[in-house]
């Protein structure tokens, strides 16, 4: 999750893993990235993607057993038999069907012994491979999708499933391309990987550096500034890493202590980072790589996708920046000490290089209409040059600090690389059996007529299966399960993909399995639970926005809309967030009653009520604004009075 970091909970060291790790990890990425400049087509290697992706596959399961101990508690010393044994035999299973794909492939119906003992090798090691890398809860569901598609067919009513043999069900997922070989895992080598080692080297070359130096500059000087920077800096470096835990690692270590000191509580210190890191997976342009996931999904243009994300996107941070600054207020935290701001016009003359890179990538994609995988790999080849040739600060990298991003981003593809494979495992199995017809249907008798109450179930769904996991993992894995009975139902594709993304997103920092919240509770000293639940509180908005955008498409800007309807749904949503905010936190001018606090949030969610949800809705924008238009006037009369006493005392 961490990205194969060298941690207490690294792999066993020994003679072997330091050889043969660096030389997998960089085969992997460099695999990925010939892949994305067609560079095997120009060297007159010809093969099809299928044969790639197992090539690819089978050096992962390798790197895993290498990397990724049996146990979190095995102490550093000599690789275990048990684990040569498995790399071994997960390299060969690999590059054995990539050899013979062809052949393998054509006789499906056949199920050769051969074929199904090599796709139950990539089953099995998937499923230990998913455990050492994300945990038990996938391989849990894993399991069970397994065994429910062999005894599904004698389940009565909605959910039963059409009898299929074992073995050929086998020889199915691990071979055929509507299983293991499909979509998901082209989608996560030659997409994912890419942008991987883009975060990698933004990172090595002092982007990092400049994100952060550039959010303290700009936010410093404000109450509150230190909250502020975490939220500049974690969503400017959330947006290109994709990885919520190295986010907060690489941006938490300085906000958080920075917060601290400055009067935040360590549980809202924690929160804010996590929430901020969270979201930076919804800012464009870059959305940590799943917004290409999802184009490819859908078959979209990439640029359809961040113009939907957009003002999701900007709802959610307008809700945490209005808070953060608001707790400011109310707890009495200035500014940051002068000492501690950088001066702003050296930053911006030393890292403004770094925006080359960006611009690189926006055109590609929007203007040159190039693949993901190539604008990636291009802008890439621009942070790399901006680091060799020019760095940040003075900090050059060098040329081994290229080769260690390198075998870092094939380390860090690891855990996707895995649950790409068990969403592909999953995918199958749904096809052959049927079964994601049966969840439709169980989603509508569960539901009935209420769409609201099936959204629910549907964003509980999403928020469960998604603990534990990164985030484009549970995408890839909602995107299987959950989004074809939405779209099924009458909702948009598109919505549903962002709802599904926004829910499984919020599992991070979601009890009881938040990583995102625990991982920034330990940077801050501060109780984990705790942690969740203000993290909660603060990024509030992904849990209520989704409902809207079902509801309401125009707020993701591209449905059939008319200009003005569009911008009253922006306007009144931000209001709505607004007021809403302010109400959770008890703030304006001065502490409020608890009377105006619920005010304030009724007023809110009456603006934030979608006009399409229900025929009284109508009313409920005028509804909302008036009522908050008088909580706000009734507050404003309040600080005058204040003001005045204030002003009165001091003549005396």
């Amino acid at each position: 999750m961490t990205g194969g970091a060298e941690t207490d909970e690294a792999p066993p060291v020994s003679p072997a893993v330091r050889i043969l790790r660096p030389i997998l990890g960089g085969a992997i990425a460099l695999g990925a990235l010939f892949w994305a400049a067609d560079l095997y087509r120009a060297a007159g290697l010809l093969f099809i993607p299928e044969q790639f992706l197992a090539a690819t596959f089978g050096t992962a399961l390798a790197l895993v057993f290498l990397h990724y101990p049996a146990s979190k508690k095995a102490k550093r010393g000599p690789l275990p038999w048990y684990d040569a044994v498995l790399a071994l035999v997960g390299f060969v299973a690999g590059w054995y069907v990539a050899f013979d794909f062809a052949d393998i492939s054509s006789r499906l119906f056949e199920a050769p012994l051969k074929g199904i003992v090599t796709a139950s090798i990539f089953l099995l090691l998937t499923l230990e491979g998913l455990r050492r890398t994300v945990g038990s809860p996938l391989v849990i569901i894993l399991i069970f999708f397994i065994v429910y598609a062999l005894v599904g067919h004698l389940v009565p009513g909605a959910l039963q499933t059409r009898e299929v043999q074992l073995g050929r069900m086998i020889y199915y997922l691990g071979i055929d391309t509507s299983g293991l070989f499909g979509l998901i895992m082209l989608v996560g080598v030659s997409v994912v990987i890419p942008f991987l080692f883009f975060g990698q080297l933004l990172h090595a070359s002092g982007g990092a550096g400049f994100f952060n130096d550039l959010s303290l500059g700009l936010m410093g000087r404000y109450r509150g500034g230190a909250a502020k920077i975490s939220i500049v800096a974690s969503s400017l470096f959330g947006t290109i890493s994709g990885v919520v835990v190295s986010n907060i690692l690489a941006t938490g270590v300085i906000t958080i202590p920075l917060m601290k000191r400055t009067g935040f509580k360590p549980a809202q210190a924690a929160a804010i980072e996590a929430t901020a890191s969270n979201g930076g997976q919804l800012m464009p342009p870059v959305m940590g790589a799943v917004a290409f996931v999802m184009a490819d999904f859908l078959e979209r243009p990439y640029s359809e996708i961040v113009i939907a994300a957009l003002v999701p996107s900007i709802l959610y941070y307008v809700a945490l920046f209005i808070q953060a600054d608001l707790e400011a207020g109310k707890h009495g935290i200035t500014r940051i000490p002068d000492s501690e701001i950088p001066p702003l016009r050296p930053v911006l003359r030393s890292g403004l290089i770094f925006a080359v890179p960006f611009a690189v990538l926006i055109y590609l994609l929007f203007w040159a209409n190039r693949e993901a995988e190539y604008a990636a790999l291009v802008a890439s080849l621009a942070v790399a040059a901006i680091g060799l040739f020019i760095g940040y600060q003075k900090r050059r990298m060098t040329l081994r600090t290229l080769f260690d991003a390198l075998v870092q981003t094939g380390i860090a593809s690891l855990d996707i690389l895995m649950i790409a494979a068990a969403a592909g495992f999953i995918a199958g199995i749904l096809q052959a059996t049927g079964l994601s017809f049966a969840l439709t249907l169980l989603l509508v008798k569960l539901g009935g007529t209420n769409l609201v109450l099936l959204l629910i179930i549907a964003a509980l769904l999403c928020i469960v299966l998604g603990m534990g996991m990164p985030t484009i993992g549970v995408y890839v894995l909602l995107a299987v399960l959950v989004a074809p009975s939405l779209v099924e139902l009458g909702f948009s594709k598109l919505a549903t993909h962002m709802f599904i993304l926004y829910l499984g997103m919020m599992s991070m920092v979601t009890p009881p399995v938040a990583i995102g919240a625990y991982f920034a509770a330990s940077l801050a000293g501060a109780e984990p639970m705790r942690t969740c639940f203000i993290a909660m509180r603060f990024g509030w908005t992904a849990y209520i926005i989704p409902f809207l955008f079902m509801f309401s498409p125009s707020l993701l800007l591209l449905e059939s809309t008319s200009f003005g309807e569009t911008g009253v749904a922006i306007v009144t949503a931000v209001a709505g967030v607004w007021l809403t905010s302010i109400g959770m936190v008890g703030y304006l001018f001065r502490e409020m009653p608890r009377w105006a606090r619920a005010g304030f949030v009724m007023a809110g969610i009456a603006l934030l009520i979608p006009d399409q949800i229900a025929q009284f809705a109508a009313g409920t924008d005028l509804a909302g604004a008036a009522l908050g238009g008088a909580l706000l006037a009734y507050e404003f009369a309040m600080r005058r009075k204040q003001t005045a006493g204030i002003a009165a005392a001091s003549d005396k």
